[in-house]
C-alpha cells in the first residue's frame, strides 16, 4: 500500500500528523504519563511520522513525554516544536527576540532529548521585534544544525512574505477547519504561491466535527473551550445543531465525521497538512485513515456549504486572545 505523502520542511510525510497538546493540557484532565507515552509509541507504530508539540504545552510536559516515548526512533519522524508564547499564571505574552528564542530552543532540546528539531515555529507574531531579527536568529540555529527549518504560527500574509524573503520559510501553522476559515482571506493562497506548507491545527473544530461533544455541553474546569465564544450558552446550541447535521452527512457518505472533516481539509490544496490531537488510540487510528478515505466532490461541497464562517455562530477566540492573533480576520 502506497500512503499519501506531502512535503514538509524538506521531508515527505503523511499529511496527517499528530498534534501533541492534548496529552499535557487544554481539554480537561490529561492522561497519565504512562498512557501518554504509550499513545506516542502507538502513533509511531501506526504510521504517524509528524509529531507537533510546543514549549508551552503543559509547561514543557508534552516535550518531555515525546522525549521519553519515541526519541529512540528519532530518524523515523519529523519533529516540530514552537517558541514565543510566555505564560505567567493568568498572564500571557509574546517574546520572539533572538535571545529569548535561543534560550527557549536550548530548553526544548533538553526536554525532547534530542540534538535537533526538524521544524521550529514562532508560535505567534511579535510586533516588538523586527522580523529580520527574529528570522536571523532562526537562520543561525539552522546553520548550527539545531533546527532543520523554521515556520510561523498565526501570522498574516504580509508578514509571512517579509520573513520568507529574508530566509525561506518551511511552514505556516494556523487554525483551519470547516468552521474556521481565516486562512482563506490570504494565507492559503500565500502558502500555495510561495511553496510553503500550511499546517492546520484544530482541524476537526476542537472535537466538534469528530462527534466528541453533545447537548448539553459538559466541559471541565480546566477545558480551554469554556472561554471560547462558540462553546458558550449563547452560541453552542446553534453550533451543536450544525454538528448533528454534519454527522448525518458523514454517515450517508460512509465515513466518520472526523474523516470527512479531514478529507475536506486536505482537498483545499496540495500544501495543506493537518495535525489533529487526541488522547484516544482508536481516534488516532481513525484520523490517520483519512488519507485513504474516498469522498465524492459533491459531499465535500455539501460539507463546506453546511459549515463555514457564515453559518457558525460566535468567534473562535475571546477578545483578549483575538488581540494576539496576526492572521487576517473576518469583520
Amino acid at each position: 500500500m502506497v500512503l499519501m505523502t506531502r512535503t514538509l520542511a524538506g521531508r515527505e510525510v503523511n499529511p496527517i500528523g499528530l498534534g501533541c497538546m492534548n496529552v499535557a493540557w487544554a481539554y480537561g484532565n490529561p492522561p497519565s504519563r504512562e498512557d501518554a507515552v504509550r499513545l506516542f509509541r502507538q502513533a509511531l507504530d501506526a504510521g504517524y511520522d509528524h509529531f507537533d508539540t510546543a514549549n508551552i504545552y503543559g509547561f514543557g510536559l508534552s516535550e518531555e513525554l515525546l522525549g521519553e516515548a519515541i526519541m529512540d526512533r528519532r530518524d523515523d519522524f519529523l519533529l516540530a516544536s514552537k517558541t514565543g508564547i510566555i505564560v505567567d499564571g493568568p498572564r500571557r505574552g509574546i517574546d520572539c527576540s533572538p535571545d529569548a528564542m535561543t534560550a527557549s530552543l536550548e530548553s526544548s532540546l533538553k526536554r525532547l532529548k534530542t540534538d535537533h528539531i526538524d521544524l521550529f515555529y514562532m508560535h505567534r507574531f511579535d510586533p516588538k521585534v523586527p522580523i529580520a531579527d527574529s528570522v536571523g536568529a532562526l537562520s543561525r540555529a539552522i546553520e548550527a544544525g539545531k533546527i532543520g527549518a523554521y515556520g510561523v504560527s498565526e501570522w498574516a500574509s504580509a508578514h509571512i512574505r517579509e520573513a520568507h524573503a529574508i530566509h525561506p520559510m518551511a511552514a505556516v501553522q494556523t487554525e483551519y477547519s470547516l468552521w474556521t476559515r481565516n486562512v482563506e482571506l490570504g494565507v492559503l493562497e500565500t502558502t500555495r504561491e510561495l511553496g510553503i506548507a500550511l499546517v492546520a491545527f484544530s482541524p476537526v473544530a476542537r472535537g466538534v466535527l469528530a462527534g466528541a461533544l453533545g447537548m448539553p455541553l459538559v466541559l471541565g474546569d480546566k477545558d480551554i473551550r469554556k472561554a471560547q465564544p462558540r462553546f458558550t450558552e449563547q452560541h453552542w446550541p446553534h453550533n451543536a445543531g450544525l454538528a448533528r447535521q454534519f454527522e448525518k452527512l458523514a454517515s450517508e457518505a460512509g465515513v466518520t465525521p472526523a474523516q470527512l472533516a479531514l478529507t475536506w481539509l486536505l482537498s483545499r490544496g496540495d500544501q495543506v497538512h493537518a495535525i489533529p490531537g487526541t488522547t484516544n488510540p482508536s481516534h488516532m487510528t481513525e484520523n490517520l485513515a483519512a488519507t485513504e478515505t474516498k469522498v465524492g466532490a459533491d459531499v465535500l461541497q455539501r460539507a463546506g456549504d453546511l459549515i463555514n464562517q457564515t453559518t457558525v455562530s460566535g468567534h473562535r477566540y475571546p477578545e483578549t486572545m483575538r488581540a494576539t492573533i496576526d492572521t487576517e480576520d473576518f469583520v
